[in-house]
Formats: C-alpha cells, structure tokens, sequence
C-alpha cells in the first residue's frame, strides 16, 4: 500500500492491527487478574519512600510522545510487585515509571467507537502520580521524580486534628498538573482509601472518581492544608453530541488532543490499546512532531532500537521490525545491540499489507538524543504517518459515531414496525 493510498472515508481499510490488539488486551485483562491491592500498596509505599536522584531527570515534552522516553514498557516478563520491592535508587525509579497507564495513537477507529468508549479533552501538562499518604502528599512524575510533596484535602493528605480514616491508608490518582492555573486535573483514580481499582472497568473508576473526589473538599480553592487545587475533566460518553463537547466545548484548560478510554478497561500499566490519544491542529498545539528547534522536519523522524543481527524495532511490549542494518554499516558507525537509532522516512515511506508493515524507506540520521531511553512506539509512527499523508480527521470521528447512530435507529424502526 503506497502512501497515498492511504487517503480514505471514514469506513476504510484498517491500516494496523489496533482492533485485534483491543480485542485481546479485554480478553487478557479478564483472564489474568493481579494482586492489585498488592499492588496499589507497593506503588503508594514507592511513591512516599523513593529517593529523589541526584541529577534531577529530564522531564521529555508532551507534544513529543504520550509515553514518554524513559517510560516504555519492558518485555511481558517485566517484574511484579514482590519483586520490585527489592529495587533501590534509579531501577525502582524505572520500575515507577512504567506503573502509568499510557495511550496508544489512534490510527484506525475502534469498532463500537459511540457504545463502548468514553472521550474527554487532555489537558496540557505534565503528567504524574499523586499519592496521599501518612498526613501528607506527594506527586511524582513520570520519570519518579517529585513534582511537589505538598498538603492536601485528599484522604490522609495533610496533618490534620479533624482526619479521618486509619493513617495508613492511602490514595493514588492518575493526573495533570496543569502550570497555568496551578491545578493538578484528575483523569483516573488508581486507588482510594486504600481500596485498589486496578481491575475495576473504567466505567466503574470514573463514576467512583466523580462521587468521591467531592465529598473531600479536593476541588475546592487552595488553602493553609490544601496548597493546589485538584479538578475533574468532563467525561463523556462517545456519541456525537459528546463527541462534539470534548472537541469543541469550553474548558479551563489548554487542550493537548482527545483521550478515548474503553469503558471495559482495567488500569493496566504501560502501553494499552484500549485508551487511545488523538489530534489535530483545533485541539492541540503539538500535532506533529517537532526537532530540537520547535521546527517540523521536512521528511517525518522515527527512532529505532538496533537489536541483535541488525533488526530495527519499535518499543512495544510485542517490537515491530522496521528493517534491518548489515554488520559492516553497523561497525563503520559504531553501533551496537540497544543503540537508540534515528532515521528519516524517504520518498518511499511505508507499504502496508493487511495491517501489517511489510517494508520501510529509512534514511539513517545517526544515533539518537542520550537523554532518550527508547524507541518510538508503532502507533505513534504510524499517527505521525498518518498525519502527513491522510490524517485521521474529527469528520472522521463523527462520521463513524453518526453511522453507528443510524444503525440503531433503523433496527428500532424494524422492531417498533413489526
């Protein structure tokens, strides 16, 4: 499939296999249930204890890549909770960045997209774990470094005569700090009170994250034991009046795209096909990827991890080869087995077959940026692909949840006929 081919209405060939990766991530959240009280425990414990670094971490930029550098997920035999316990220093800083739960691109509609998703705009920010705990709180960045440890209205978030509830109970909340309003926006509660929602549908986790954050006065403004104020994004459900909110509506913040949750979906570290991120340039500054300079390249950049015998891989929990390097070019530029590599998509670009990759025109640029710790994701690359040749438009997106609308009403006026 030629570049240009990939120009398309909204009903169109899928480009990838993002469907049956959805289909088999629901299938394997049901089938393999943690420990998640466990879980939640451990990462609340890490969040209080982990020291910070030394050499403050560089914190990559959001229009950059959802998941950020230092945070892709290892292999599917990455450690559990009893094993990571007995990390120190930078592992159990890597081990903590990789407990977000982080958004594939969107690059082809998912099925059921206005029944079984919800939609609500990304705030611009950075993202982090809040964690309250022992009459205080404290919110650790992707890469485990302390944004700000700070009392709050949270439960068991500030020392206070009149709390309530054991001491050692603790909350997670998956967040924004949003710096221009100085409020960390709530996106997904982890955990309350002690009581994990790991393997809690995110239908359940938002209904619980909208009851319960009120009741603790969190939302309200700043003060003495409350220094940020926290806030809810609107959430809705994906149709096309919602859809239609999420991307055109009012909110206090400064949009970075639109976030798309499977409302069957656990909270699942790393990488998930079931939350997705869109955008274009309405809802969001950073659309396409930009160099050192804030400048967009002429020709679209994609960095690879250089594996053994050559191979050129993505950073997915299951890599996708994007081509192959011989052991003369390899020694000639000094390159080895996990070198982060960057190259250029040429004129060529990238031929598809059946959702599958199945050749890339890369013109290597050199090794890439050490502040980099892995490579680009294939849906980001493809997102990015896609953008430059036939993006993915919000006529699109409605156009699918309008269809899907119709559908209904004709099955309706087949039934009420008969």
């Amino acid at each position: 499939m030629a570049p240009h081919d990939l120009r398309r209405p909204f009903k169109r060939p899928l480009i990838s296999d993002q469907e049956k990766r959805r289909q088999h991530s629901l299938l394997r959240q049901a089938q393999n249930r943690r420990d998640a009280q466990n879980h939640a425990r451990f990462l609340a414990s890490t969040a209080l204890s982990l020291e910070q670094p030394h050499e403050p971490e560089p914190e990559p930029e959001l229009h950059d890549e959802p998941i950020p550098d230092s945070e892709a997920p290892e292999s599917p035999r990455e450690l559990d909770v009893v094993g990571a316990s007995k990390l120190k220093g930078a592992e159990a800083r890597k081990w903590f960045a990789k407990q977000l739960m982080h958004p594939e691109w969107m690059i082809d509609i998912p099925e059921n997209l206005s029944q079984d998703w919800f939609v609500f705009a990304r705030p611009s920010g950075k993202r982090c774990f809040v964690v309250s705990c022992n009459g205080t709180t404290i919110s650790r960045l992707r890469n485990g470094s302390i944004l700000h440890r700070f009392p709050s209205a949270l439960p068991n978030g500030a020392r206070r005569k009149d709390s309530s509830g054991p001491a050692q109970s603790y909350s997670i909340l998956d967040c924004i700090f949003h710096e221009v309003d100085q409020t960390y926006y709530v996106i997904d509660m982890v955990c309350w009170r002690g009581y994990s929602l790991y393997d809690c549908a995110a239908e359940f986790r938002f209904f619980w994250l909208n009851s319960k954050l009120a009741e603790t006065g969190a939302c309200k403004p700043p003060s003495h034991y409350h220094k940020y104020r926290f806030s809810l994004v609107p959430v809705y459900c994906c149709d096309q009046s919602g859809l239609g909110a999420a991307y055109t509506g009012s909110v206090p913040y400064v949009k970075d795209g639109l976030l798309f949750y499977n409302k069957h979906a656990h909270y699942q570290a790393g990488i998930t096909p079931l939350a997705l991120v869109w955008k274009d340039e309405n809802c969001s500054q950073y659309v396409m990827d930009t160099d050192s300079k804030g400048q967009v390249p002429n020709q679209q950049q994609v960095v690879l991890e250089l594996q053994e015998g050559g191979k050129l891989s993505t950073s997915d929990d299951l890599p996708v080869v994007f081509g192959c390097l011989d052991e003369g070019f390899m020694h000639q530029q000094e390159l080895h087995s996990g070198c982060l590599v960057r190259f250029a998509i040429g004129e060529g670009g990238l031929v598809l077959m059946d959702g599958k990759l199945e050749k890339a025109d890369l013109n290597y640029l050199g090794k890439a940026n050490r502040a980099r710790a892995s490579a680009d994701s294939f849906s980001k690359i493809m997102f990015q692909y896609s953008v430059r040749h036939s993006p993915l438009r919000i006529d699109d997106l409605l156009g699918s949840v309008n269809s899907a609308a119709d559908e209904t009403n004709k099955v309706c006026d087949i039934e009420m006929d008969g």
